[in-house]
């Protein structure tokens, strides 16, 4: 007699969660929103210190009055959605997505820290968008980087 092959295949796991849940959801908004929310800051609102006069800050007023505190709220947005991504709900946070997740966010905040420092006291350092109005901030923002990949490290199994 011959073998009988399956007729159906299952392309889907029953017992693994869905690729798309409501945590994923949250995690890309609150990762999209924090990068907005400093890029919006630095294009349109932030008064440029190099311009003598200097010109009126942009609008909403609300965020010419937060001044530097707009890069905390939107490295903060942008690193509470990766943390937030680093749950087993999600791609990033079971299988290889979790090793992604680590090894990218320990490299980009290796990175972000190198750059900081080859850039810093040369002449071009005004050229680099947002590290420039960072400062010393730039060791925290790497330092942020290299902690969500240890909350990666986490679920790593």
């Amino acid at each position: 007699m011959a073998k009988t092959e399956k007729s159906e295949q299952q392309f889907v796991d029953p017992n693994r969660p869905p690729v798309v849940s409501a945590r994923l959801v949250l995690a890309i908004v609150l990762v999209v929103a924090g990068l907005a929310w400093i890029a919006y800051y630095y294009a349109a609102v932030r008064v440029d210190p190099t311009v003598v006069p200097a010109p009126a800050a942009g609008g909403p007023a609300f965020m010419a009055d937060l001044a530097g505190w707009n890069y905390v709220i939107g490295f903060g947005a942008f690193f509470l959605g990766l943390m937030v991504s680093a749950h087993p709900t999600t791609p990033l946070g079971r299988g290889r997505g979790v090793v992604v997740g680590m090894l990218g966010c320990f490299v980009l905040g290796l990175i972000w820290i190198c750059t900081f420092y080859l850039f810093s006291n040369s002449a071009d350092a005004g050229g680099i968008p947002v590290m420039n109005d960072l400062g010393n901030s730039n060791l925290v923002v790497g330092i942020g980087f290299m902690a969500v990949g240890f909350a990666f490290a986490t679920r790593w199994e």
